[in-house]
């Protein structure tokens, strides 16, 4: 391989420097040569313009005299030339202003561009930051130094915050034992005791730029994420004297941190002030102004039980028109011909149904109230929550306020046991024909479920319904569960297509396959089988038979056919069904499932208010998970006592 020895490359650097000639060119006269090297780098110009403009160039282009012997092509200084352009298109130059340029020869083009971008070496970013701090030491203004670079003053502070860094670590940044990023969370801090303790003092792994932030701001208040910090504002906290931490390097919503968590506390403790006051006119036993609350804290109260009081007449009509509305919202969006609403249509029907359901759940909460005795035993508490939103928590029981209520209760029960009347039912919550049946389809395989391990209800059952017939000549009487045609009802699936995987329709499907696979298929064969059957096993059969003729399927939200039958087998819905989002609370208004939600996670009801449907019933899913949380309709009857059926019994013989 030949190489150029280092007597050659001295010969041509002479010869290039010997034929070289410095000039002052008109702009004008001044284009890019397509020989200069570089095809890249044109960032940057405005600054690099700006510089130009105050300091002035500081190093000339380098040209060629172009073929046509009017204009020079500029081989080395591309951004230098696209700045100077820049220059006279926002009319601070004149395009006849003369540039100092080094004219070379037309065969040196290439090399000469190649030998500026390839020997030159760029500065350490170090160097810059201390050359920064250097001009403020001379006394020059940030302002001016922001303008002198074309950058903003904020990027010189940032310079300076770099500079401003313990010497160790610097030394090491220079050695590449710091990264840049490191360096910039290390500066959150001007104390280079600890941005050394944090860094050196920290195994390997925790020395993240987060990491090494969040290690030197342990014991201040990230505003971006504090709730308090929200509900009381970082102006005010500031204007009471509150002192703050800005990360230089954080964009204008982050990084900023709060020193006096005190303040901060008294600050929003006296914002709660007025809301506290009012609440003590409630009534309350007791009321407490709490800034922070954990959910820890908080689950150590018990909750007084709210008794829903009936809508006034204003009250009750404008839920029944909010309800109506929001219904036929339901039956439009569940209808059979889903796919002919236009996407459009759907949210705009949805986004309307969302602000019934907030309307429906703000009237809801109003009806929801205390007595008077619960009143003089409970107490409130006011916090904010982790919206920064005030939240007040009602009802509030102590261990001991709890144990007083609940004898009290019992006490109220014992003397008003034998009060004449009959006690208030709560009202049944609307639900859609299309709901009621999904509903009352589970319903209806969990009783035929149960029937099968009750064979002597079955046996019954078969009894009553002949008898009925056919000594109490009561034909088509009352609404038969057990079809005596013996017709199974196996199409619950129509009503609920989730139902070939519950537990129910699979412990029917497995007994049902079990006697299938003893018994034979011809009828002749299978009376002579039957005839040789214990007893025990013969009603065992008949149950299962019984059982798949049941049927107990509604389209009416508030009708429980069979309550005798169900009581008879002791239905609990509990292990046969649970509410999930696709089987219950996406078919139900929002307002009926946050009411839902009620019962059994009160303390999301603001957090679920706020979300959209399918997210509410997803959430709702998720929360009901142990519950033991079932709808009206298939919640277990009141059973009867049994005085009152002998009695009834007696009463028609």
């Amino acid at each position: 391989m030949n190489t150029a020895t280092h007597q050659e490359t001295q010969d041509l650097q002479t010869a290039v420097v010997s034929a070289c000639e410095l000039l002052l060119i008109p702009l004008s006269q001044l284009r890019p040569s397509s020989r200069n090297v570089r095809k890249n780098g044109g960032t940057s110009i405005p600054e690099l313009a700006s510089s130009i403009a105050r300091v002035g160039l500081l190093q000339n282009l380098t040209a060629i005299a172009s073929s046509d012997g009017k204009h020079y092509e500029v081989v080395a200084g591309m951004r230098r030339l696209a700045a100077w352009k820049l220059l006279v298109k926002q009319h601070k130059l004149d395009k006849a202003h003369e540039v100092p340029c080094l004219l070379v020869p037309d065969t040196s083009a290439r090399i000469v561009s190649l030998t500026e971008n390839v020997q030159r070496e760029a500065m350490h970013p170090l160097d810059q930051f201390e050359a920064f701090a250097a001009l403020v030491a001379e006394g020059r203004p940030i302002e001016d130094i922001a303008a002198d670079f074309g950058v903003t003053p904020l990027v010189v502070q940032r310079r300076l915050k770099l500079a401003n860094v313990s010497p160790r670590l610097l030394a090491d940044y220079r050695a590449d034992a710091v990264t840049l990023d490191q360096l910039m969370a290390l500066a959150i801090t001007d104390d280079h005791a600890a941005q050394e303790a944090a860094f050196y003092d920290s195994p390997q792994w925790q020395r993240s730029p987060q990491a090494l932030r969040e290690h030197l701001t342990s014991n201040e208040i990230d505003a971006t994420r504090d709730a308090l910090v929200r509900f009381v504002g970082t102006e005010a906290y500031e204007a009471a004297g509150g002192g703050v931490r800005r990360d230089l390097f954080s964009d204008d919503t982050r990084g900023v941190f709060l020193i006096d968590a005190a303040l901060l506390e008294t600050l929003a403790r006296s914002k709660l002030t007025a809301v506290t006051e009012s609440i003590r006119t409630e009534g309350w036993m007791w009321v407490e102004t709490v800034p922070r609350m954990t959910h820890a804290e908080l689950h150590g109260f018990q909750r007084a039980p709210r008794n829903r009081r009936m809508p006034n007449k204003a009250e009750a009509k404008r839920i029944a028109k909010l309800e109506a509305r929001q219904q036929a919202i339901e039956d439009r969006l569940n209808a059979d011909d889903t796919e002919a609403i236009a996407e459009e249509e759907a949210q705009a029907l949805n986004e309307e149904s969302d602000k019934l359901s907030a309307k429906l759940n703000l009237i809801e909460q109003s009806l929801l109230v205390f007595a008077p005795e619960t009143l003089a035993m409970a107490g409130a508490i006011v916090t904010v929550d982790h919206q920064g939103e005030i939240a007040i928590h009602r009802g509030l029981l102590r261990e001991a306020e709890a144990k007083a209520l609940r004898a009290q209760e019992r006490q109220s029960a014992v003397l008003g046991s034998g009060v004449e009347g009959e006690a208030q039912q709560p009202a049944t919550p609307r639900i859609s024909e299309k709901l009621a049946r999904r509903l009352s389809a589970h319903r209806t395989a969990a009783l035929q479920a149960e029937v099968t391990r009750h064979p002597q209800v079955a046996l019954v059952a078969v009894v009553h319904r002949l008898a009925l017939r056919v000594v109490c000549d009561a034909y088509g009487a009352g609404d038969p569960a057990v079809n005596i045609s013996a017709s199974p009802q196996d199409g619950l699936d129509a009503h609920a297509p989730d139902m070939a995987q519950s537990p129910a329709a699979t412990a029917m499907r497995e007994v049902r396959q079990a006697w299938a696979e003893r018994l034979p298929k011809e009828p002749d064969t299978l009376f002579a089988l039957l005839m040789t059957l214990p007893q025990e096993e013969l009603l065992s059969l008949l149950a299962v038979c019984v059982a798949a003729t049941v049927s107990v399927i509604t389209p009416r939200g508030d009708a429980l056919p069979a309550v005798a039958l169900a009581q008879a087998v002791g239905l609990d819905m509990h292990p046969w069904w649970t509410p999930t989002a696709e089987g219950y609370f996406a078919h139900v208004s929002k307002a009926k499932a946050i009411e839902a939600v009620q019962v059994f996670a009160p303390d999301h009801m603001a957090r679920l208010s706020k979300l959209k449907k399918k997210e509410l019933a997803s959430e709702a899913e998720r929360l009901a998970v142990g519950t033991g949380s079932l709808p009206v309709m298939l919640r277990a009857p009141v059973q009867m006592a049994n005085a009152e059926v002998l009695a009834n019994a007696n009463a028609n013989e």
